[in-house]
């Protein structure tokens, strides 16, 4: 865990913005097949 949140540190992404988002996203069924876009440097905050 705690390297996830340093490496989205090193990404400058709030980390703690990105796991809430990150497990809220897994939770409603994001596909598994577009894991890829859930990492720190893929990830981009949704429109608020």
């Amino acid at each position: 865990m705690n390297t996830l949140l340093e490496t989205a540190k090193l990404n400058g992404v709030n980390p703690q913005e990105w796991l809430a988002d990150v497990l809220d996203r897994i939770g409603t069924g994001h596909p598994i097949n577009r894991i890829d876009e859930l990492l720190p440097w893929n990830w981009a905050t949704p429109p608020e």
